[in-house]
């Protein structure tokens, strides 16, 4: 029994979706019916109204027409006569010929040079109709190829010597059916007005009667004995139900072979159940793992820089005191370059766990921009124009130049891949001053000085739900032709990285024009590295030297003693800082690590910043992350060296620095 109850169960749920989809479907072709029927009653109805306000308004032209016949006011025989019926006929929008009769039903005058319709085609017939009364005739064409039309007959009585007859005038049959004769609701839609003897007077002939086959409205103009008649076919009107019909049976049917499935599959599946949570929890636990080792790299590979530090730093002062071609000098070398594998062995795993520092130095912008469209050129299309314009020589920023090299290649990439068919690709580069705080499309932006750097295509343009994600890891709008959706995501964050803001212009169709606003720096150049190996010393300054790692003060006092210094080691920050405070011109420079429980060195180098504004501080880091060199300028750090220091790029630095 209990292997037969999923079975059960799936036909019991199947029958109770048949048993819904069906009552849905009942309503649903209750819900056309009444709703097409409505719309046809209204549809009738707006068309009578139109048809007896028109039969009115021509009724009451004709009725001022006998009132001028009735006051002399309009001759009867003549020429005048003639225009003068052309002039009311042509003020008559629905009329186009008037006919004058006499009691004898003969012809007095006419618009026209045609005969009127023959007059025993009117209804009332002419002979019974009383004064002010109105007849409408059969359709009849005047001529060959001319349109149909209608006559509406008005009885006027003899007044003041003027003999009785009747006032005949042509109406185009198409026009009773006003604007709802080229406004149908469907294709199938069909319209007619009816005598009340059923002569056709308009449209199209429709059974005024509701049947199998098709709907319809009707309504009746009784002044004028007039019925209004329109009909859809049945068959149009349910063929949404009938097409949703079809794709019920077919999901029912499909629904059915799946759930047979489903349940075939469950049964097999739940043997494998537990298998699977055993597999689902291994591959969880290899995920944290990972997560964990790549923690624990970044804790490692920190100590382990502190530990390579110590051995360049005294591996180096021990081959400089080596007799040249010595086999102690030989050797030292040999420890010096296991060293430098060590490094790199250290920077492979901070990537691996994405604790890299960032070089923090002052570039020209410029340059930067003019690599990118070097390397552009070469691969540009026939039909791809490029216009550069850089208007800000000798703008400077601070942080690691590859970032942004990497961010203008992106955006010059896929500027390039919205124009597929060719276009102009513009790269423009300017000052701004920033004297308010603004609100970008993508980011906030403080009040500062900025290098604006834009690139523009004439691509398809970014549609604004594209835009909502744009500069999200890994969402790409190029779908199946390619793209990772890592391109925009690297040029916010190192936007980000530098303190900037972005701001998007599109429009689907009209390209686009990215626009990054990156902080200008007004520091100096570095100087360029000088040729000569030579190590430049110091002449007894005092330097301020804070780690936590007592090995590394120790070789750093020894080092820094070496190189003509006079080094002043700290173990806390706190203590360095306290030594500031009390003599903010005892030291020529600080040497800080980044990484020290409790006061870190980029806090420290902010706080000193309010002591000692002009003191230059040396920040040194292996693991800083991917924002060190954002946290170091905010901070007001001079220099950022990565771990392990050589006494060489140290002396340098320093040089460079006080001197």
């Amino acid at each position: 029994m209990a292997a037969w109850r999923p079975w059960l169960f799936a036909a019991a749920l199947w029958l109770l979706v048949a048993a819904a989809t069906s009552l849905a479907l009942w309503q649903l072709h209750r819900t056309a019916l009444d709703n097409q029927r409505r719309e046809l009653e209204l549809l009738s109805l707006a068309l009578t109204d139109e048809l007896d306000r028109g039969l009115r308004g021509a009724e009451e032209g004709l009725q001022a027409l006998g009132l001028e016949l009735g006051q002399r006011q309009l001759p009867t025989t003549g020429s005048k006569t003639v225009q003068a019926l052309q002039t009311r006929a042509a003020l008559m929008p629905m009329v186009t010929a008037l006919w004058l009769l006499g009691e004898d039903r003969g012809l007095i005058a006419s618009s026209e040079a045609t005969p009127p319709p023959d007059l025993r085609t009117f209804l009332p017939p002419l002979a019974t109709l009383t004064a002010d009364a109105t007849a409408l005739s059969r359709p009849f064409v005047e001529a060959k190829d001319s349109e149909t039309q209608v006559a509406l007959a008005f009885r006027v009585d003899a007044v003041r010597g003027h003999p009785a007859g009747w006032i005949v005038a042509a109406i185009p049959a198409n026009k009773l059916l006003g604007a709802f004769g080229v406004a149908l609701p469907a294709a199938d839609a069909r319209m007619a007005i009816y005598r009340s003897d059923g002569v056709l007077l308009a449209g199209v002939t429709v059974d005024r009667l509701n049947g199998s086959d098709h709907l319809v409205g009707a309504h009746r103009v009784p002044r004028y004995g007039l019925d209004v008649v329109v009909s859809r076919e049945l068959g149009a009107v349910l063929a949404g139900w009938r097409g949703a019909l079809k794709l019920s049976i077919a999901a029912l049917g499909f629904l059915l072979i799946t759930m047979a499935a489903a349940v075939h599959i469950v049964t097999r599946s739940e043997r494998q159940r537990l298998a699977a949570q055993h597999a689902l929890q291994v591959q969880l636990t290899r995920t944290s793992r990972l997560e964990a080792l790549g923690a624990l790299a970044g804790g490692v590979s920190h100590d382990f820089n502190n530990v390579l530090a110590g051995i360049v730093g005294y591996g180096e002062m021990a081959h400089d005191a080596a007799a040249p071609g010595s086999d102690q000098a030989r050797h030292l070398g040999k420890v010096l370059q296991a060293a430098q594998r060590g490094q790199s062995l250290i920077e492979r795993i901070l990537s691996f766990s994405r604790g890299g520092a960032r070089a923090s130095t002052v570039f020209e912008l410029a340059p930067v921009v003019e690599e990118v469209l070097a390397l552009l050129t070469a691969s540009l299309g026939p039909r791809v124009v490029l216009e550069r314009k850089l208007d800000a020589p000798g703008a400077r920023l601070r942080g690691d130049a590859t970032q942004v090299f990497q961010a203008v290649m992106n955006l010059c990439t896929n500027a390039l891949q919205a124009m597929p068919d060719g276009g102009m690709l513009s790269v423009r580069l300017e000052r701004r001053h920033v004297t308010e705080p603004q609100v970008l499309s993508h980011s906030p932006l403080p009040v500062g000085h900025y290098l604006a750097l834009s690139v523009a295509d004439q691509g398809v343009g970014i549609t604004p739900e594209v835009m909502e994600h744009l500069f999200e890891p890994f969402f790409s709008a190029r779908g199946n032709q390619g793209g990772t959706g890592l391109g925009l995501a690297v040029v916010f964050g190192v936007v980000a990285e530098f303190g900037g803001g972005i701001d998007v212009e599109s429009q689907p169709g009209q390209g686009a024009r990215f626009r990054l606003y990156l902080p200008e720096c007004t520091d100096a150049l570095p100087m360029p590295a000088e040729a000569s190996t030579a190590v430049p010393e110091g002449t007894g300054q005092r330097l301020l030297v804070v780690d936590d790692e007592p090995a590394l003060l120790a070789l750093a006092d020894e080092l820094l003693t070496g190189l003509g210094y006079e080094p002043v080691c700290c173990a806390d920050a706190r203590d360095a800082l306290q030594a500031v405070t009390e003599a903010p011109e005892r030291f020529a420079a600080v040497i800080t690590d980044e990484r020290m429980p409790g006061l870190g060195g980029t806090q420290l180098a902010s706080a000193l910043r309010a002591l000692a504004p002009r003191l230059p501080v040396v920040l040194v880091s292996g693991y800083g992350g991917a924002l060190l060199a954002r946290r170091a300028s905010s901070a007001g750090v001079t220099r950022v060296l990565m771990k392990p220091l050589r006494r060489g790029e140290l002396a340098r630095t320093l040089a460079e620095l006080i001197h």
